[in-house]
């Protein structure tokens, strides 16, 4: 068995709620340091994913914490072929609604999830940052807000 823990950094990028079609972004990751990282999409609390199409997370990226520079991380950048987790049921409460790695070059990335009409939900964001330029890491990192 091998160790892991001094090996990477868990970061908690906050709780989204999510009304509506109202966009609601989650806090960046400072991918500085690293060279691999995943964000973990945590649904908590599911009152109505909102319309058959549900709620969307997007990844997006930046050079920046302005909340203004961020973009959709191009399907090329990720680790599978895909930027989005949708989710669509009700009754998904307290689970891991999925994750998409990163392999693009900008220093922050981040979720941005988008409802649909009735959507009303709250989500957990969290980054595993992995391959640390240096070891031993800290295990728990801190978040960026946007500016």
């Amino acid at each position: 068995m091998r160790d892991m823990i001094s090996n990477k950094q868990v970061v908690h990028l906050g709780n989204v709620t999510i009304s509506g079609d109202t966009p609601a972004a989650s806090s960046w990751v400072d991918l500085r340091g690293f060279d691999a990282c995943t964000l973990v999409l945590v649904n908590n609390t599911i009152t109505d994913a909102g319309t058959a199409e549900g709620f969307t997370a997007t990844m997006q990226e930046s050079d920046t914490t302005a909340a203004s520079a961020a973009t959709t991380v191009p399907v090329a950048s990720t680790v599978g072929g895909a930027n989005t987790i949708q989710v669509t049921a009700d009754n998904a409460d307290d689970s891991i609604a999925g994750g998409i790695g990163y392999n693009g070059g900008s220093r922050y990335i981040r979720f941005n999830v988008v409802g649909t009409t009735n959507s009303d939900a709250d989500v957990s964001v969290v980054a595993i940052l992995n391959k640390p330029h240096r070891a031993e890491t800290t295990f728990v990192g801190t978040k960026v807000a946007a500016t």
